[in-house]
């Protein structure tokens, strides 16, 4: 591999010339920055990203984890992210936790140990420590990690009371919900929330069916069959897409009528299930801003860790797009 005194010798100046090329310090002259950066590329340099980190530059790594990329949310998220980071001369180390906690805290410790500039995570495992003990700047996307690490989330109450009340506007009188009924202190836990406060406020039951993010599809597929064989509701508010797509296929083989018999609402709104199930109606989370303001809070701790933020939780507006299932 080339070193660094390679590359000064094959752009003919000093050592300390090309290390101020390449870390962007002081000034030089346009034809030394051309002549450094053409034997970089002849000699297919790449600077020690763990070594500038010894020296206290940044690497411009960001570590990114996630419960599971095969999620469409999360794939779009993770993307985003990406495009954000890449927009301002970052690169991203993904890490797919598959909810499984052991792994999330490996990947954890592996991002600390390559000195990335900091975390954005969204595991949805809870009490790894490490993310306290990290000192590395860390923001999170719909969890709570620690007191002191901001949260951006999209606004789950509103959009689980614009999924409700859009049933009850269609004349639904049995609405079930189904999704995660634990509930352990993060955002998304007030989905479950607003749907019980909007169902009391019109005097009906509550009727909530437990169908976990890290559920097998096969699993959630048994499970919605026998819903649907046993419950009467004329009404679903699910807590991801995927789960409301599971439920219109489940539907479809028993021989429900949706809309007639039975109006849908899911939760994400990806530019996937929008393209591939325009029938959805489905509650749009704004991915594209959560990830940008992800991207600029993390910025803000790498440049100023002792930077204070004004607030730690950010909830962002939600929309709701009514196609043919409600």
């Amino acid at each position: 591999m080339a070193t660094l005194a390679d590359i000064a010798k094959r752009a003919g100046v000093s050592v300390a010339t090309a290390s101020r090329v390449i870390n962007n310090r002081g000034y030089l002259s346009a034809q030394t920055k051309a002549k450094v950066l053409a034997a970089m590329k002849e000699l297919n340099y790449q600077p020690n990203n763990l070594a500038r980190s010894l020296h206290g530059k940044q690497t411009h790594l960001v570590g990114v984890i996630v419960p599971t990329i095969a999620n469409p949310f999360f794939a779009e998220l993770v993307s985003k992210i990406e495009r954000a980071l890449f927009a301002i001369g970052d690169k991203m180390i993904l890490c797919n936790a598959n909810y499984n906690l052991e792994k999330e805290r490996n990947y954890l410790r592996m991002l600390i140990a390559n000195q990335v500039d900091g975390i954005i995570s969204g595991g949805h495992n809870l009490g790894i420590e490490e993310y306290q003990q990290s000192g590395l700047p860390i923001v999170t996307f719909d969890r709570h990690l620690a007191d002191n690490v901001p949260i951006v989330s999209c606004n789950n109450y509103q959009g689980m009371q614009l999924a409700t009340r859009r049933l009850i506007a269609d004349g639904c009188t049995a609405i079930h919900f189904l999704g995660n009924q634990h509930q352990k202190g993060n955002p998304t836990d007030q989905r479950l929330s607003a749907y019980q406060d909007t169902v009391r406020q019109a005097g009906m039951e509550s009727r909530v069916h437990s169908v976990a993010f890290s559920d097998s599809a096969s699993l959630k597929k048994a499970m919605i069959e026998d819903i649907l064989k046993s419950e009467r509701a004329d009404g679903f508010v699910c807590t991801d897409d995927l789960t409301a797509i599971l439920l219109l296929n489940e539907a479809h083989t028993l021989g429900i009528r949706v809309p007639e018999d039975l109006k849908v609402v899911g939760f994400d709104g990806t530019e996937l299930v929008r393209t591939y199930h325009p029938e959805l109606t489905t509650v749009v989370q704004p991915i594209d801003d959560i990830a940008q303001l992800l991207v600029h809070l993390l910025q803000q701790r790498v440049q100023d860790p002792n930077c204070q933020f004004s607030k730690l939780y950010y909830q962002l507006p939600v929309s709701l797009v009514r196609r043919q299932t409600a």
